[in-house]
């Protein structure tokens, strides 16, 4: 029998903080409108379904439960994967998308030294985006206190390997298809063009929050 579990602690769709034309001409209002109401509204309803009756895993965070699956039910496990993955990483990349911020800060200043120059850095980023084989995501990471650009499958997140993400890219079809159709190292240029790089700052203070002892390594 299904235990009755608070209901408050469903997951919910996260509110995008913008309109949906807030990207145009890069990326466009019917795909946003979509991506954010139909799949990830869809992930959020098939994690809700996947944990329905557990309260233990209902109290859980979304971001927990991917950093947990070694220890869910069995029957579960694939279900949790794909759609708390896809929930934790769709709500990491709506606030990194926002027109005309400029590249500084630290961010600016670690990637520079890590990479060499910011050219440097988006000609990888791009080359990790556009070779992910089928659908997925590319991330700039931090790993043992070091940047370092990564593709994960799927909807999985980073957070599965450790690893702490400060700049996400979709790079699943349903991210660009009605504008680019199959040219997605369009859509990764303009990519480019939407980067909230105050967000990324904040995401990469918030991780030298987390772990003093992290530092970012130039080698």
């Amino acid at each position: 029998m299904k235990q009755m579990c608070d209901l408050s602690q469903l997951h919910k769709l996260p509110e995008l903080g913008y309109e949906y034309d807030a990207l145009e001409p890069y990326i466009d209002k019917k795909t946003m409108q979509i991506h954010h109401t139909k799949h990830h509204q869809g992930y959020v309803d098939k994690l809700n379904a996947a944990i329905d009756g557990d309260c233990d895993l209902a109290d859980m965070s979304a971001e927990d439960l991917v950093m947990s699956l070694d220890k869910l039910p069995e029957e579960i496990k694939t279900s949790v994967r794909n759609n708390a993955g896809g929930h934790v990483n769709h709500s990491f990349f709506w606030p990194i998308l926002k027109k005309d911020v400029k590249f500084r800060g630290a961010i600016k200043d670690a990637i520079e030294s890590r990479f060499g120059s910011f050219e440097i850095f988006k000609n990888e980023f791009a080359k990790a985006a556009g070779s992910r084989f089928g659908s997925g995501w590319a991330w700039l990471v931090m790993d043992d206190g070091k940047l370092e650009i990564m593709t994960t499958a799927n909807q999985d997140s980073p957070l599965m390997q450790g690893k702490r993400p400060l700049l996400g890219l979709d790079v699943w079809e349903h991210a660009y298809y009605l504008k680019y159709q199959n040219q997605r190292g369009d859509y990764i240029e303009a990519f480019f063009k939407v980067i909230n790089w105050d967000q990324v700052n904040k995401n990469f203070k918030g991780h030298n929050d987390e772990d003093n002892a992290g530092r970012i390594s130039a080698s």
